[in-house]
């Protein structure tokens, strides 16, 4: 009993370790009261255009809308998450999402709310989020400052994302069906308070910035040419574009998946993305369970074919219970390849590169789901949801099964970096 209770100890402390550092705590915290109400904004935002046009192609203009900017602009961010305090802009940015969310509430509340406002909002608030991505995953090395710990708080921050998502989604389906779409976005502004208290108390942050010698052209250019490189790396992100491009739009039809395939309503959509968020913080609390930073190459190529599989029986399923275990799974899958690969690449990457690696991270992770989102949509319209999932699922497998293909290579590449 007694060796059963240090056992139980020690994981516990290796689970949260990151914890005990200050600025990180404070981030943890803040982040998990902002979070919820990011939840509740996504889901009424999406089930308020799907209401308002009855349409799968609006559902993915609008997430286009919020993600493409991201495509487009992180490489420029990404030189500013070298070269400037990521502290400072990271307060700009929430501030500035904040605003965007109150812009959304008032509009609904006062019924001048049309799908291409949602749209024209949703693309500011992309704009600002091509700069408070590689910014925020930049920041976590900052807070932590010991790459031992990095990918414990890479993890716990992935954790914080997705209990939030067992709170907020179904918050979310009952404040739509009670008060409507206007109060979460109300709700989601001020949530805002949690993380931009928490910068406030922050002190004595360490920061890794790159020498002003060049331009912001040349330093982008610097950030490519890492890259292209560093053959790990390399790998990792062209895994996660085709990933995020094949099979990210499966979320983006979830409302159609709802209403039309499982004959439910809001409170529906709010179950599947719920229970998606507790498979993504199962997880989650895996990945944060490790305690060496290596041979996370495996659990990347795992998590990459359990996520196609997995879509490819979902797009079959016509029960409720049926479909909430698949995407159970499916959250596992999916946060399992998602923090392994930025914990590998974090883990990888030179602290002067770090803010222009995770702009091309940012890129290939969401800034290449847009694509996958429009062209989803448009494939649901013309031959169902059901089958579009199916090749969603599909095709994330081909690609997981070339990952595994090229593992042994890419680990051989691996020794050069971590002797």
């Amino acid at each position: 009993m007694g060796n059963k209770k240090i056992k139980s100890a020690v994981i516990t402390n290796n689970l949260f370790r990151s914890l005990k550092v200050y600025n990180f705590r404070l981030f943890f915290m803040g982040q998990f009261i902002s979070l919820v109400g990011t939840w509740v904004q996504q889901v009424a935002s999406s089930w308020l255009i799907y209401q308002l046009t009855s349409s799968s192609i609006w559902l993915g203009l609008s997430a286009f809308a919020a993600q493409i900017p991201i495509f487009v602009m992180t490489p420029l961010s990404g030189v500013v998450a070298d070269r400037f305090n990521r502290h400072a802009i990271f307060m700009i940015t929430q501030t500035m999402l904040c605003i965007q969310s109150l812009i959304l509430g008032l509009l609904v509340i006062s019924n001048y709310i049309t799908p291409a406002s949602i749209v024209l909002l949703n693309l500011a608030m992309g704009c600002i989020n091509a700069f408070d991505i590689p910014v925020r995953q930049s920041f976590l090395f900052d807070l932590v400052a010991d790459k031992q710990l990095l990918g414990n708080a890479i993890a716990l921050n992935s954790v914080v994302f997705n209990s939030t998502r067992l709170i907020g989604p179904p918050l979310a389906g009952f404040l739509v069906a009670q008060f409507g779409e206007g109060l979460c976005f109300l709700i989601n502004t001020t949530t805002f308070a949690g993380i931009i208290l928490a910068l406030l108390l922050m002190k004595d942050i360490h920061y890794s910035k790159i020498l002003h010698t060049s331009n912001f052209w040349e330093n982008i250019k610097e950030g490519f040419v890492y890259v292209k490189n560093h053959y790990p790396i390399k790998s990792v992100l062209i895994l996660l574009g085709l990933m995020s491009l094949i099979g990210m739009p499966f979320m983006v039809l979830m409302p159609v998946v709802a209403v039309k395939i499982l004959h439910g309503d809001s409170h529906t959509l709010g179950f599947l993305l719920g229970t998606a968020g507790f498979g993504a913080l199962v997880g989650a609390l895996f990945i944060a369970s490790r305690s060496s930073i290596t041979r996370f190459e495996n659990k990347i190529a795992a998590g990459s074919l359990l996520l196609g599989s997995t879509l490819v029986c979902f797009s079959f399923s016509r029960n409720l219970y049926c479909s909430l275990i698949l995407i159970f799974i499916i959250g596992i899958s999916l946060i399992i390849q998602m923090a392994s690969c930025n914990t590998f690449i974090q883990s990888m990457v030179d602290d002067t590169m770090r803010g222009r690696v995770m702009s091309l991270y940012g890129m290939s992770h969401i800034g290449m789901a847009p694509i996958g989102n429009l062209i989803a949509g448009a494939i649901a319209e013309k031959i169902g949801v059901a089958q579009t999932l199916l090749l969603c699922g599909t095709g994330c497998a081909i690609v997981a099964l070339w990952f595994y293909k090229n593992l042994h290579k890419l680990k051989k590449h691996i020794v050069r970096y971590v002797r």
